[in-house]
């Protein structure tokens, strides 16, 4: 019988247009992940610059791929040759290949290994790189 008035209360709590406890628990939850998800996904990032390091006329620096690229932005300077140093640690597939599509590069990133891309620095500009599923990105600026 306490079963069938529990019942009958939770029932017309609903059509009396009231919310139980754990209704209103569910929104709270659902509104906070919805927030988390939006907060990841659109909240502007800390970018960090690294100048690359100039030795007998090359300029080279080293950006290590972990859940994406850091640093994230790479200063070189125009019309020295630069080369960008890839370091994946990251198995992931995602993290397979990185894709110039200004520079026409596409190359696969070995695991624990060290990988060489030569950038050209003949013009100026800011040029964006990614994984190959697009969804980690990285800028090369050429002052």
């Amino acid at each position: 019988m306490t079963h069938l008035l529990i019942t009958q209360k939770n029932t017309l709590t609903r059509q009396g247009g009231n919310h139980t406890v754990e209704q209103i628990i569910t929104i709270i939850i659902a509104l906070a992940l919805i927030a988390a998800i939006v907060w990841w996904f659109f909240a502007p990032r800390r970018s960090t610059n690294v100048t690359a390091k100039r030795s007998n006329g090359h300029q080279q620096a080293s950006v290590t791929v972990s859940g994406g690229y850091s640093p994230e932005v790479i200063v070189f300077e125009q019309g020295t040759p630069a080369t960008l140093l890839f370091h994946r640690e990251n198995p992931s597939g995602c993290f397979d290949e990185v894709i110039f599509p200004d520079f026409g590069i596409s190359e696969k990133l070995p695991v624990g290994e060290d990988f060489a891309i030569d950038i050209p620095t003949d013009t100026p500009g800011e040029f964006q790189y990614s994984c190959g599923m697009r969804m980690f990105f990285g800028k090369v600026i050429i002052k």
